[in-house]
């Protein structure tokens, strides 16, 4: 069954437009590598709960907006190759800067995942 990461990340509402830029460009390049697929998403129904939700778990401020990712593999192993290439390309490395990002980092959550249903 696939492996997939999954990421949430709160990302300024007016740098919704360079998010998506560098996302678009990322996602060229995991694909490239071999990733099945690569998704980005806004939100759009997602409001805070009583306990817990996507914006209390990113600690979301009032300008900013919820984005949910998942990158698609075949395998745990393909994963684990597929990015470490993607961490090597020089197209993707000339432009990353943690300090230019269009998010704040330190907020980022991800982790991978077995696929445990898949219909």
């Amino acid at each position: 069954m696939p492996y997939v990461d999954g990421f949430v990340v709160p990302v300024p509402k007016k740098k919704i437009k360079k998010y998506k830029a560098m996302a678009t460009k990322a996602g060229k390049i995991w694909m490239k590598y071999g990733a099945l697929s690569f998704h980005e998403c806004v939100a759009d129904d997602v409001k805070p709960g009583k306990w817990t939700s996507f914006p209390q778990s990113v600690k979301l401020k009032k300008n900013e907006t919820v984005m949910f990712s998942w990158i698609v593999y075949k395998s745990r192993k393909d994963r684990d190759r597929i990015n470490k290439k993607v961490m090597s390309d020089p197209e993707l490395m000339k432009d990353f800067d943690i300090k230019k990002m269009p998010f704040d980092g330190k907020r980022m959550i991800w982790g991978g995942f077995k696929t445990l249903v898949e219909l």
